[in-house]
């Protein structure tokens, strides 16, 4: 894991923008609702106010910038370097010096117009003291414009640098450009550096991760190196320099043997001359790329005497050949170079004071002969017995084998292990879904046992006489009252049926033409039901079954509904269906009221009270025509949250 997170460094804004955000959070937080009626005090404070909190955010707002930047002196020497070749060391401290210095600054202009608003005897006073108080703010901001514009640009090229651990495992690849160094990371990392036939290819770091005996490696490609005094290299030349000084690593010096990157044999050793001295107390191996083309013993004499000079140079360092391309000798060139930097870890180790404490403490005791007697192992026979059988186990073909042998022939063939089921059997289809079930949640061993058991269970009922159904002597009394029961149960229904289509409220819209009869209530009705029942209706032919008052009453009604409104025709047919007149709520404007002098005085009362707010106050009326916002809440108000813009 990284030791340094330059990603998580706060956004810089430029000049402008850090003074809008400033004064309309202060403006958004400390709202102006000031009246020339306020006293003094309450006056002073409130702008005192105002002056105080722009100054903290904008003290907050610059201490988060400096405190997010590394500081080079705390950073390791690899990054400090780094930062230096890339955005020079001083320009970068000036910067964020000015910045602190632009802090303390704001707090001071704070300080004084806090005092001298303390002594504000106007609000004209108060308010010109906060307006020059902020704008001495912004003018310090507006003087570090080319600090804030520098500073992120610094940002947002740390945060596209990669996370490199100094303390961990890497290898370091170098070498001239284009002899395939990014081709070697390609290959061993899931890095995806970009590979072209030309020079500088790659004009900075890159990281690549791979693992290596349970172990987690880095591996870094620097840009290419010419053969130049120090003084001369550039920026993209400086990285890899910097990366070889400060990266305890195991640098793989890449050749190309067939000269295709465009710099002879002799160029690329005299590089290695130079930048030797950064090589010292560093694991390092020599690799000679690119011998797909041509290979080390193909080489003219005078190359081959260039390439003994290397061993010459550097007796102790091994030469390992690798072919990027075919993917020749590239594992080999990792693991040599894993396993140099390992025991180079370890012996460092060891050297170590707080080993030789730990080695102090402890004592490997070796037992000495004592008669010269050999003291075989005592291994018992069932142990014996249980080795034989486990290899024999162990000589068993598996499928593994058999396929390396078959080869093409070769089929899988699981079944053939199913030793429970007979052998004719073993090759049947076993359906995995019957009419939509899953036939797995039904298997059961003893399924076939269990339904033998439920077979006999039945017979055994249906012997006995279980399922059939008992005799009844049923008289003719008992099916008179059957009968009965069966009329009054359907009467029950149609009147339930009947109550249901009656509710107002759950009856369908259907035009009135069309809606049927639910309930015919007539004399002839009435006779043949009563007739059902058993009641004897003769002699009723010439009986009255109306009431005349209520027919003189429906008339009266009739009547009024002619002249009458909506609310007399509901009256009617309530009347009509009841046989009851239907009670009115009171109007509003009677509620509560004694009699017709209350009334009045009521109706006064809120006349003219309508009338002082309409005409006096040029307040909105009831009879005023009300038009809502055109623009909603959120629109007038600060940044909105997290949601969605569905306003519905």
């Amino acid at each position: 894991m990284s030791l340094y997170n330059f990603k998580k460094i706060m956004v810089v804004p430029p000049a402008k923008d850090f003074i809008d955000i400033m004064l309309s959070k202060t403006q958004r937080k400390t709202p102006t609702v000031v009246h020339k009626g306020y006293k003094i005090s309450r006056i002073r404070a409130f702008y005192t106010r105002k002056v105080k909190y722009t100054q903290q955010n904008m003290h907050d707002r610059l201490s988060q910038i400096i405190q997010d930047f590394p500081k080079l002196d705390d950073v390791h020497p690899f990054y400090a370097d780094l930062m230096n070749v890339l955005y020079d060391k001083d320009h970068y401290k000036l910067a964020l010096g000015q910045l602190n210095i632009a802090r303390s600054l704001i707090d001071n202009v704070s300080k004084d117009y806090v005092r001298l608003l303390k002594y504000g005897d106007s609000l004209y006073r108060c308010k010109q003291l906060k307006k020059a108080a902020l704008g001495r703010m912004a003018t310090i901001i507006k003087r570090q414009a080319s600090n804030l514009a520098y500073l992120e640009e610094v940002r947002q090229h740390l945060s596209r640098l990669p996370s490199i651990d100094p303390y961990n495992r890497t290898l370091l690849l170098c070498g001239f450009p284009n002899v395939g160094k990014s081709s070697f990371i390609n290959k061993i990392t899931r890095a995806d550096v970009e590979v072209q036939p030309y020079a500088f290819t790659t004009k900075s770091l890159y990281v690549g991760h791979t693992d290596y005996k349970y172990l987690r490696w880095q591996v870094l490609d620097t840009p290419g190196i010419l053969d130049h005094p120090l003084e001369e290299r550039n920026v993209i030349e400086m990285q890899a320099i910097t990366a070889l000084a400060h990266l305890r690593a195991c640098v793989l010096y890449v050749m190309d043997i067939s000269e295709d990157c465009g710099h002879t044999l002799a160029e690329q050793i005299k590089l290695f001359e130079s930048i030797k001295p950064l090589f010292t107390n560093k694991p390092l191996i020599v690799v000679l790329n690119k011998v797909d083309i041509l290979k080390p013993e193909d080489l003219d004499v005078d190359r081959q005497n260039v390439l003994k000079k290397l061993a010459e140079i550097a007796p102790e360092v091994p030469v390992l050949q690798m072919s990027t391309l075919t993917e020749e000798g590239v594992i080999e060139v990792k693991n040599e170079a894993c396993e140099r930097l390992l025991s180079y870890r370890i012996e460092n180790k060891v050297r170590s004071k707080k080993v030789d404490s730990i080695l102090n403490r402890l004592h490997v005791a070796m037992p000495k002969e004592r008669d010269n007697k050999e003291r075989p192992p005592f291994i018992p026979a069932n142990v014996q017995v249980k080795k034989v059988i486990e290899a024999e186990k162990r000589k068993r073909k598996l499928e593994k084998d058999l396929e390396e042998e078959l080869m093409e022939d070769y089929t899988l063939d699981l079944k053939k292990n199913y030793v429970t089921i007979p052998e004719e059997e073993r090759q049947d289809a076993i359906p995995e879904f019957w009419e939509g079930h899953n036939i797995a949640d039904y298997i059961d061993p003893d399924i076939f046992e269990k339904l033998e058991e439920l077979e006999r269970e039945e017979g055994l009922r249906m012997e006995a006489g279980f399922y059939e159904p008992p005799q009844l002597n049923m008289d003719e009394t008992l099916k008179e009252i059957r009968e009965l029961a069966k009329q009054i149960r359907y009467k029950k229904f149609l009147l339930k049926d009947a109550r249901r289509l009656d509710a107002k409220k759950k009856r369908p819209t259907i035009p009135r033409n069309k809606m049927p009869k639910i309930r015919e209530r007539s004399v002839a009705g009435l006779k043949r039901t009563m007739e059902n029942l058993g009641v004897d209706m003769s002699g009723t032919e010439d009986a009255n079954f109306t009431k005349s008052v209520v027919r003189k009453r429906y008339s009266a009604l009739a009547t009024t509904s002619r002249t009458g409104g909506k609310r007399d025709k509901e009256s009617l047919a309530v009347w009509k269906s009841t046989g009851t007149p239907l009670k009115r709520a009171p109007a509003r404007n009677e509620l509560g009221v004694r009699d017709k002098i209350m009334k009045k005085k009521g109706e006064l009362m809120a006349r003219k009270s309508i009338a002082q707010k309409v005409k006096k106050m040029g307040l909105k009326g009831e009879a005023d025509r009300f038009i809502g916002n055109k623009m909603p809440k959120h629109l007038f108000s600060g940044k909105r949250g997290v949601g969605g813009t569905d306003r519905r």
